[in-house]
């Protein structure tokens, strides 16, 4: 478990891993391109290594170069392994990235449901109807589906998303690259993540074209077949949960290593509370140190729209609000289990928060906090209860950390290296 304990306000410049929810749909589209693609900027955390695992159980090769932790090298093997069974996929929510890959590969994809983090429904009804608009056929039962490339088909495939699902812009798209076929999706997903694997499809010809209500995508029109070079953007949600722990202590210091644009939501609610906050090219700065912070009431509506608030920003934004002035709302109707998992391990700590609704809630500060014994039962929770915990009184110790892992390879060295009180401890 982690102990953290309150202290001085957090100074310096910390730079930020790769980003985990970047990385894994990189990975996967590297796996669907069938060439050689080296990716740098590659994070640690347990989901990423548990993709590049199963990447290599289904037929790709994965190379380290010396030197270069964070960069790895995808390249298909000659052998084929028939229909490779996949049970390590249940542990990993992004194990359904791999589903186009798969179906280039093998023909097929069976995998068991998707697992991760406990913060709601992973329906994937969604996913189905994608590959059934590229005539492929699904099957599902209590311990998985399966989906079978049927006989190939030509054309443009033209579909509509109910709603911005990120896994299933992402399927569709994949799909498009191992078919070679143009696609047009209405409604898309355009979150940095999705941006950023178009970004690396059009390195290699692919042409897209993005407005808020459609994407289109297009097939080079030459083959390419040389190795690619493609780059992690920094972890965004690190980020914000740094600036968040920065301004939650008063305290001046710069977030190297994430693109500013990613985080301008982020810095908005930031200085709506009253925390002056920039973003930059490439870093974030934070300058809460001798500040006065608002009255002004925050509202932090998760939303899948483009350039919206990313549900991953709510936690940590939640535990800075407990100790700011107003009364601030917080919705999250994307991972509808989230707050059952945050408010309760909030409230051990002393927080008092209405409850208005499963996905929404209110607080009112600032509120004296006192530490305890707390739980990371999903990622965010646990980076937001590492924030809650710098200005508790005494000691919070978080447990879990095998869900903070997942998001995160080292988020309290992170917040170390800014001065925070925060070490490992054996129960």
């Amino acid at each position: 478990m982690i102990a953290v304990r309150p202290g001085p306000p957090l100074t310096g410049t910390v730079t930020v891993d790769g980003s985990k929810n970047a990385a894994l749909p990189l990975l996967a589209a590297a796996g669907a391109l069938g060439r050689p693609v080296r990716l740098g900027n590659i994070p640690a955390n347990t989901d990423v290594k548990n993709l590049l695992a199963l990447l290599e159980q289904a037929g790709w090769h994965v190379a380290r170069p010396v030197g270069e932790q964070t960069t790895a090298v995808l390249m298909p093997t000659e052998s084929r392994h028939t229909h490779p069974e996949l049970p390590q996929a249940a542990h990993i929510r992004a194990s359904y990235y791999l589903v186009p890959a798969l179906l280039a590969r093998h023909g097929e994809a069976r995998l068991p449901w998707p697992g991760g983090c406990r913060i709601g429904a992973r329906g994937m009804d969604l996913h189905f109807k994608v590959y059934e608009a590229f005539g492929d056929r699904s099957a599902q039962d209590d311990s998985g589906y399966r989906i079978e490339a049927v006989t190939p088909r030509t054309g443009t495939v033209s579909l509509v998303l109910p709603f911005r699902s990120r896994g299933a812009t992402v399927a569709a798209v994949l799909r498009a690259v191992t078919t070679g076929r143009p696609l047009q999706l209405g409604e898309p997903n355009l979150s940095p993540e999705v941006l950023s694997v178009l970004d690396a499809l059009r390195s290699v010809g692919w042409e897209t074209q993005i407005s808020a209500h459609l994407l289109t995508l297009s097939p080079p029109s030459v083959g390419q077949k040389d190795a690619v070079v493609w780059q992690v953007p920094g972890d965004k949600i690190e980020a914000g949960t740094l600036a968040c722990a920065i301004a939650a202590t008063r305290g001046t210091a710069r977030v190297n290593g994430v693109h500013g644009k990613d985080v301008t939501p982020l810095v908005t609610a930031l200085r709506r509370l009253g925390i002056p906050a920039s973003a930059e090219d490439n870093a974030l700065r934070v300058h809460a140190q001798d500040t006065r912070p608002t009255s002004r009431p925050l509202r932090a509506i998760a939303t899948l729209s483009p350039g919206g608030l990313d549900a991953d920003f709510e936690p940590p934004l939640m535990a800075l609000a407990l100790g700011l002035p107003g009364t601030h709302l917080f919705a999250d109707a994307i991972n509808p289990g989230r707050h059952g998992n945050l408010l309760p391990q909030l409230a051990r700590l002393g927080a008092e928060i209405e409850e208005i609704a499963p996905t929404e809630c209110r607080l009112t500060g600032p509120q004296q906090l006192t530490g305890a014994g707390v739980e990371a039962t999903d990622i965010r929770t646990g980076s937001a209860l590492m924030v809650a915990g710098l200005t508790a009184r005494g000691v919070t110790t978080v447990g879990g950390l095998d869900q903070l892992r997942r998001g995160h390879a080292d988020l309290p060295g992170k917040l170390r290296a800014l001065g925070a009180d925060v070490c490992e401890v054996t129960p």
